[in-house]
């Protein structure tokens, strides 16, 4: 079949096409989130451009051998850490896959592909005292202490992810006399109601009184429908909170390492170290999978052990004794 002058005039334009449909599927018809279609996008145009570079006379994806693709990983290998490598392994297994169902290629090289060993740390969390000392470090005499400290407590006392935390709308939280509960939509646009307790409650409650001070300076405007808005009236933004959340960290704990994620930490670790159910943490954190959260059980089994050997009286004496052999005495 004779190729278009348009396909011929730029080299992989087959194949740039296909991923452009994959993409599309993403978007229209997998809705997966808008960060997931912009990490598929990045990741697939990396290949597209390594194809064009190394192996031009590449038109079609069913040219696309393994040889290609572990020839790419080499390539990355020598700027990406294991994470990031296979993240876009991912990518390309799936795009593939895309492929094949489809009829467009005959097998997908990618599943040859072996992914690089990553080793995962282990959450970071806080303990108690310091997770209420970072809650309560905002100045709640401004409108913006009032937000920043119900975002605060919605993140520790739901396990929010930052980014449903932004994406939440006034018409998504229920408040009742005792707490209440959010509508929340998480990680592959799946909802899920997530419950929050009393000084969440309190403080949201606060932080809806004042919302109004938070129009936009000059035009008065505001985001009607978003639960948390900046100075500007408009939807507060995922790196905003995480500059707060650091910010907060410092001045309440000491803790300048401090990220929303490790709210979200401590808010499962201490359920579990409450004896809380872990199908029950699952649910509220929006794990798909059981063996995320069981992630918690290492972390709070550590802690347990950190607690045993500074307060159990035969672990100080065993470590006393320990401290003797060391010294000689």
């Amino acid at each position: 079949m004779r190729r278009s002058a348009q396909t011929s005039a730029r080299p992989c334009a087959e194949l740039e096409e296909a991923t452009v449909r994959f993409v599309r599927h993403l978007d229209e018809e997998r809705q997966a989130s808008p960060h997931t279609v912009a990490a598929y996008r990045r990741d697939l145009a990396q290949l597209v451009a390594f194809v064009r570079d190394k192996r031009p006379q590449l038109e079609r994806p069913s040219e696309i051998d393994v040889f290609v693709l572990r020839s790419f990983l080499g390539q990355l290998a020598r700027t990406h850490a294991p994470p990031s490598i296979g993240r876009k392994v991912a990518a390309i297994r799936t795009f593939l896959h895309f492929l094949e169902v489809r009829g467009e290629i005959t097998t997908n090289p990618a599943a040859a592909l072996e992914l690089p060993k990553v080793r995962r740390p282990l959450p970071t969390f806080v303990n108690v005292d310091a997770a209420a000392e970072i809650v309560e470090a905002p100045d709640e005499s401004t409108a913006e202490g009032q937000r920043d400290r119900a975002m605060l407590e919605v993140m520790y006392g739901s396990g929010l992810r930052v980014s449903e935390l932004v994406g939440l709308d006034v018409g998504d939280v229920e408040i009742d006399a005792d707490g209440g509960r959010a509508r929340v939509i998480g990680k592959g646009r799946k909802e899920r109601i997530v419950p929050f307790g009393s000084h969440a409650r309190s403080a949201l409650l606060r932080w809806l009184g004042c919302r109004e001070e938070l129009r936009h300076p000059k035009t008065g405007a505001i985001d009607e429908r978003a639960l948390f808005v900046s100075r500007l009236g408009k939807r507060i933004g995922v790196r905003q909170v995480q500059h707060l959340v650091r910010r907060y960290g410092a001045l309440g704990a000491g803790r300048a390492d401090m990220h929303p994620h490790a709210l979200r930490h401590t808010f499962a670790t201490h359920l579990l170290d409450g004896g809380a159910d872990l199908r029950a943490i699952q649910r509220m954190l929006g794990h798909a999978s059981l063996s995320t959260t069981q992630r918690y059980t290492h972390v709070s089994t550590e802690h347990l052990m950190k607690v045993y050997d500074s307060a159990h009286p035969l672990a100080r004496r065993e470590a006393s004794a320990r401290r003797r052999a060391r010294s000689g005495g």
